[in-house]
């Protein structure tokens, strides 16, 4: 496959995402509305768009590239010396396939960064999801890192609630059916992730395929690409690098929410090649751990076809069950050190 970036007006019409421009909904109620049936289709029919015209800066992005690209230049010890195996929050670095999904190794490292919150230990009767709140895990020698990164973490989820807004008005339900579900415990997640090119073995298992189980993800991914999403054909499609956009899809609590109305979509990250980085940055925007996400009232809702059944990934009611299910699957390592009690027997 290639992955350099391809320009997106060059593509079959079949391999394009939408590409959404946010900036629309303050233009007057013509663009708005021709910005309602744009999210409308998208989340609908895809799942996944592009989205530009959200008003983070040239500035902003640069500023975090630059802290994430000379974390991962630090001297492996440096990196190390964060390993998420000392955090039982599930925050810091993951070494080079310590990650899993679908089982598989997954092929990159990265930092994992959160709300910046004091640990929580679950007492007596609590549920154990209050232990993925707790402190990041910094560089000391990189402090730009933590200030950059905190201030993504602000700046995405207002674009992101923003985003939801309009996408809950383009199908006809209240904007704001969900804001009680977030506010100042809302629970957003942010990586900083590098694939260092393909496994000495051949496998190019970047990250394996699966679906996001917050509302959204926002990611900025570099020129280099390698994100694939499943399409209405059953095949995984390259997703082209635009400039300045973040792709954006669908977590399943959304297609929970309009009983399968809305998409949350396979995708996959194939490794680059031997020899070649690629940086992404997704953000994910979730709501409160202990919120239970009611069904959303929508005019449409007699259409929806229900939810896609997956009987190895149980949805659960409320978010932080969902979340912790994860983590435990997918950081083994950590898992056992701080959460054997957690595990299920072989």
């Amino acid at each position: 496959m290639t992955h350099a970036p391809t320009p997106a007006a060059t593509l079959p019409a079949h391999r394009q995402l939408p590409i959404i421009d946010l900036s629309a909904a303050d233009r007057g109620p013509r663009a708005r509305a021709l910005l309602h049936a744009q999210l409308h289709s998208a989340a609908h029919d895809v799942g996944f768009f592009q989205l530009i015209g959200h008003g983070v800066t040239r500035q902003e992005t640069d500023r975090l590239l630059t802290a994430m690209r000379r974390f991962f230049a630090l001297p492996e010890a440096e990196r190390l010396a964060l390993d998420n195996v000392h955090s039982p929050h599930f925050r810091g670095y993951t070494r080079t396939g310590d990650e899993r999904t679908g089982g598989r190794r997954d092929w990159r490292d990265q930092l994992d960064i959160g709300a910046e919150r004091p640990a929580r230990v679950p007492g007596p009767g609590e549920p154990a999801y209050w232990w993925l709140e707790g402190p990041n895990q910094w560089p000391a020698s990189l402090p730009e890192l933590r200030t950059a990164a905190l201030h993504w973490i602000e700046r995405l989820s207002a674009v992101a609630e923003r985003l939801l807004h309009e996408l809950l008005a383009s199908i006809g339900a209240p904007a704001d059916f969900y804001d009680n579900v977030f506010g100042d415990r809302a629970h957003p997640q942010l990586k900083l992730v590098r694939y260092p090119g393909t496994a000495e073995d051949g496998a190019d298992q970047g990250v394996g395929v699966h679906k996001d189980y917050g509302f959204l993800t926002l990611l900025l991914q570099d020129e280099v690409g390698g994100l694939q999403v499943q399409r209405e054909d059953g095949q995984f499609h390259d997703v082209p690098p635009i400039e300045g956009a973040f792709v954006v899809n669908l977590g399943e609590l959304l297609e929970v929410a309009t009983d399968g109305y809305l998409l949350a979509t396979n995708h996959r990250v194939v490794s680059p090649p031997g020899g070649v980085e690629r940086y992404s940055v997704p953000f994910f925007y979730n709501p409160r751990l202990d919120a239970r996400v009611e069904p959303l009232p929508f005019p449409h809702a007699p259409a929806a076809p229900g939810v896609t059944d997956d009987p190895a990934n149980p949805l659960f009611a409320e978010y932080g069950y969902n979340e912790l299910k994860g983590k435990l699957r997918a950081h083994p390592l950590v898992a056992r050190r701080h959460h054997a009690g957690l595990l299920t027997p072989a």
